[in-house]
């Protein structure tokens, strides 16, 4: 992962040694790559590397499911979509398409939304040509929660605490163990505390967020 100074984006965290299959690949090529390299789907890809759907392993599990049981037509009816995969023997007869893609320039929320919503465990990472550049995975979602104490502290200081307290910074205490940012000291403008919490919370990799600024005392 590198360092960077702003929001964290899946450019950032996405995996580009990509394994990638062709619509033309076959139903055991599609299993061994994915047993060998111990991922549970694949982008397919056309022409310089254009991704056109992905194959996952529900793709193929109706084959394994239907191989020894024929269904009659009522279950054929009710599962078309699982009975015609059953029958599939390439990447493109098996692939779901049109593959549910992200930019490089998404943000790590948005990505990690996206998987919410679409129930899926990673997504192609595609330049605005549809191109495949990279992969990305629930855990590289995660990535950014291995940051260094230090790295995170410095971070808050430099663009939380040292902006929203320009006179009083240097009477503010950051301190980060296991990914909780302690805040402490003094500030003159006690009406940006809150604020100073929120943002503290919105740097990538803070797990929580102790808040025990306070107003300057009187006198």
């Amino acid at each position: 992962m590198t360092s960077v100074t702003g929001p964290y984006t899946v450019a950032d965290v996405m995996t580009t040694e990509v394994v990638a299959v062709t619509p033309d690949t076959g139903f055991k090529d599609i299993a061994a790559a994915m047993r060998r390299w111990k991922v549970t789907a694949l982008p397919v890809v056309e022409g310089e590397g254009r991704v056109v759907g992905v194959v996952s392993e529900a793709d193929l599990l109706p084959k394994e499911e239907f191989h020894e049981h024929r269904p009659g037509m009522i279950e054929q009816m009710r599962r078309l979509a699982d009975t015609a995969k059953a029958g599939s023997v390439t990447a493109g007869e098996l692939m779901t398409s049109p593959a549910v893609t992200v930019g490089p320039d998404a943000t790590l929320p948005g990505a990690a939304r996206l998987m919410a919503v679409r129930h899926v465990k990673r997504l192609p990472v595609v330049d605005g040509g549809g191109t495949l550049r990279g992969i990305v995975s629930r855990s590289d979602l995660l990535k950014v929660f291995l940051r260094p104490d230090e790295e995170l502290a410095a971070e808050i200081r430099r663009t939380v605490v040292e902006r929203l307290f320009p006179l009083s910074h240097g009477a503010v205490g950051v301190t980060v163990e296991h990914g909780v940012a302690t805040l402490t000291g003094p500030v003159r403008d006690e009406r940006l505390i809150p604020v100073a919490e929120r943002l503290a919370h919105a740097v990538e990799g803070v797990v929580d967020v102790r808040c025990l600024l306070r107003a300057p005392a009187e006198g």
